[in-house]
């Protein structure tokens, strides 16, 4: 099932103020559920920790459902597409028309995620972000205007379903690695050529020419690093933005979240600098092959569940995780006790 209107928009941060106060106060796990998970999974029969990360998943998926049996019976997968003017730069070989082709592509069921989805079975919804106009350049200006970076971040916070025990969280849009690379290098300092990877297909000299306008960026908008957000909306992009809106809406609906690559992490990098548990209800799904990501992931505490040499965006590494949390699951959830199964326990 897929869906491809955007959503009706309520407007629940008006200020950047609004946004940063929520971000700071957030709500946490549910301790009793994560204590009648762990007490369950020592009835199961197997040896304690033998099914390893699966029991991770599993008590991770149940203390942020607020659900001592985790369910994953609604996945839904939001991929949030949006344009770029740093593409003006050079930084990608591709136009910036191809983000409204693979829309439609995604729209016709074409697309790698289309395929993923279909197999882990979730729900798809693909949300062009600001009509897909292209932010500013951001090495000559801020990427979006606060009004326009608060418009984002609400579509992203109003695409989460109130229902969901999963969302996976992607994205689209040509230039985006470049929009990572400067934010994480904002974020957390460093040589920015570490940040700057192929992306869609660079050579080596597009590589350094993608770090060059990182460091322009990085020029331009440094006065400003004491703020996460007002570097998000210097050096992100619309998608960036809806992104963290809905991983924040995510933490207020009690909805685990799946993230995708480099550009999704780079997208709530931010509520984790604001907010060292920002992050506690995310799993990342995967270490994209694009360089700075395990960089990047280490820098905000998140540990890859797989890694398959992938940089494809379009949430298509958080839709492969699926199969193996709904794996998770099962066993937590089907396999027989000890003494349902009248099997003698380990002395």
């Amino acid at each position: 099932m897929s869906s491809f209107s955007q959503p009706l928009l309520s407007q629940p941060f008006s200020s950047l103020t609004d946004l940063h106060d929520v971000c700071l106060t957030l709500p946490g796990p549910d301790l009793s559920a994560q204590e009648a998970i762990a007490r369950r999974e020592g009835t199961l029969t197997k040896p304690a920790g033998s099914l390893g990360q699966l029991e991770k998943l599993t008590s991770w998926l149940g203390t942020w459902q607020k659900k001592s049996l985790p369910q994953l019976s609604k996945v839904n997968i939001l991929i949030f597409a949006g344009n770029h003017g740093v593409v003006a730069q050079n930084v990608s070989p591709w136009s910036a028309e191809v983000t409204t082709q693979m829309v439609q592509n995604f729209r016709h069921g074409g697309a790698a995620i289309n395929q993923i989805a279909q197999v882990s079975q979730a729900a798809l919804s693909v949300i062009p972000v600001a009509e897909l106009t292209p932010t500013a350049d951001f090495t000559l200006a801020p990427a979006m205007t606060e009004q326009a970076f608060l418009h984002a971040v609400n579509i992203g916070y109003n695409s989460v379903p109130h229902d969901s025990s999963l969302v996976c969280l992607g994205e689209m849009g040509i230039g985006n690695t470049t929009a990572a690379a400067a934010l994480a290098a904002l974020l957390f300092g460093g040589d920015s050529l570490l940040w700057s990877g192929r992306g869609t297909g660079l050579d080596d000299d597009g590589v350094k020419r993608k770090a060059a306008v990182v460091d322009t960026a990085r020029a331009l908008h440094a006065a400003e690093s004491n703020s996460p957000l007002e570097l998000a909306r210097r050096a992100g992009g619309y998608e960036l933005a809806a992104i963290m809106g809905a991983t924040l809406a995510a933490r207020h609906l009690s909805v685990p979240v799946l993230l995708d690559g480099y550009v999704c992490t780079a997208a709530v990098a931010p509520l984790f600098k604001l907010n060292p548990q920002g992050l506690a209800h995310t799993w990342l799904a995967h270490c994209s092959a694009e360089a700075g990501h395990a960089r990047l992931a280490e820098a905000v505490g998140l540990t890859p569940l797989l890694s398959l040499d992938m940089r494809l965006g379009e949430g298509s590494g958080a839709a492969l995780a699926i199969p193996v949390l709904r794996a998770a699951v099962a066993c937590h959830t089907k396999m027989a006790t000890f003494s349902e199964a009248s099997v003698t326990k380990r002395r």
